[in-house]
């Protein structure tokens, strides 16, 4: 008798201290068929010549999202508050490797504790000012890496992780929330050498929300651009024709701009939903200052400060529970740097999703692009949607039909 109640006692607290923490296996495989016209294919005397590329391709290059698995664990330590944890790896669908340049758990891998007072965590996550503001973008929304700015310039399509980071984020508040992130440099001697801050908020009620971030990378080739591993740092990007590391020729919006000792990031979103249809406007201003000094290199010579202001408009309406119909136009003007002009870049995306159960949904998203002015390479623009080889010519159309499944 004593022996049964003594198991029955042991089995309690076993499945009472089971209860009181979990960890969840989660995942997303999101594969497809890509097609870009006037890809570069080589640079002669007479300039870069183009084809047609048709590829299978992994969401990480040019889908809604990248393919992914990854564990996250919470354990109720008393009093209100918890223990957690997230590490998450990235992969290409075509061949299995690793993405993220290698790394085991490339995308996010962290600790930290939450409670009453909000959430505290250490590791490598994502920065602040892409956590607000990202969500109530059509590239956050349902166009993907191939419906951010011309490559990725304002940095919201998650293509970088933040390195040795210290993130906290306030409770929600009647709709108001914050956060801030520092990553610390690491540098003996130097405080703010390589290291990166960011700040965000948002703020919801009814049918409308607000977004707000901002980011400051000091060395930013290091702190922002080179936090993935076997990555080159004289480039502002890691992706370039179909998810492939490619020379900085690959990123002609701004890879020019490598020699920046400053990269300032800053956005502001709306949204406002009349059901069925939604309305969104974006604006982000990038800056890369300081130009020539040593954090990189700079064959043009250039001096001063590369300033890129991007506005967005979108709409999406959901048609049916199952159908999703969106599109969304995009305008980005960089000032004259060096008395080059300037450029400018035109983008429209059209976007369709269906979804045939709660976890799989096939999708088509389009995008057109039209460039003008010279890029950041010293050459007549051209166009450069993002996760694609660049244009030989100022336009350019990009075209995805795939299968995304969540787990």
């Amino acid at each position: 008798m004593k022996t049964r109640h003594l198991a029955w006692v042991l089995g309690t607290l076993a499945f009472s201290a089971h209860a009181q923490s979990s960890v969840t296996l989660y995942g997303v495989i999101d594969f497809g068929l890509t097609y870009v016209n006037n890809a570069q294919t080589a640079r002669t005397a007479t300039g870069p010549h183009g084809a047609s590329q048709f590829a299978l391709t992994d969401g990480s290059a040019t889908g809604m999202a990248g393919s992914r698995w990854g564990m996250r664990g919470v354990e109720d330590l008393g009093g209100g508050l918890q223990a957690l944890f997230v590490l998450e790896n990235g992969f290409t669908l075509n061949n299995g490797a690793l993405a993220q340049g290698g790394a085991e758990f490339g995308r996010q891998a962290y600790v930290g504790v939450s409670g009453g007072f909000g959430k505290l965590t250490l590791g490598r996550q994502y920065d602040t000012y892409t956590d607000f503001v990202q969500p109530l973008t059509a590239t956050g929304q349902w166009a993907g890496y191939m419906g951010a700015q011309p490559d990725d310039v304002d940095s919201l399509s998650n293509t970088s992780r933040i390195n040795n980071a210290i993130k906290f984020r306030t409770p929600d508040y009647r709709g108001f929330a914050a956060a801030g992130l520092y990553s610390l440099g690491g540098v003996a001697g130097s405080v703010t050498q390589n290291q990166l801050w960011s700040l965000g908020a948002s703020y919801s009620v009814g049918s409308m929300s607000l977004a707000a971030g901002y980011l400051n990378a000091r060395d930013p080739n290091l702190s922002l651009y080179g936090t993935t591993p076997n990555k080159g740092p004289a480039t502002s990007n890691n992706i370039g024709s179909f998810g492939s590391p490619t020379a900085p020729e690959s990123y002609p919006v701004d890879a020019g701009y490598a020699s920046a000792k400053t990269t300032q990031l800053a956005g502001a979103a709306i949204q406002y939903a009349f059901d069925p249809v939604t309305l969104g406007f974006v604006i982000t201003n990038t800056r890369f200052e300081d130009l020539g000094s040593a954090a990189g290199p700079d064959p043009l010579k250039y001096t001063g400060t590369a300033v890129f202001t991007s506005l967005e408009f979108s709409v999406r309406s959901q048609v049916t529970p199952a159908l999703l119909l969106a599109s969304a136009i995009h305008y980005t003007d960089r000032n004259s740097v060096n008395g080059d002009g300037g450029a400018k870049y035109l983008q429209l995306d059209l976007g369709t999703v269906y979804n045939l159960s709660k976890r799989t949904s096939v999708y088509l998203l389009t995008v057109l692009q039209r460039a003008s002015g010279r890029d950041s390479l010293g050459q007549p623009a051209v166009a450069s949607i993002s996760g694609f080889s660049p244009s030989a010519t100022n336009h350019q159309v990009g075209v995805r039909l795939a299968l995304q499944e969540r787990f």
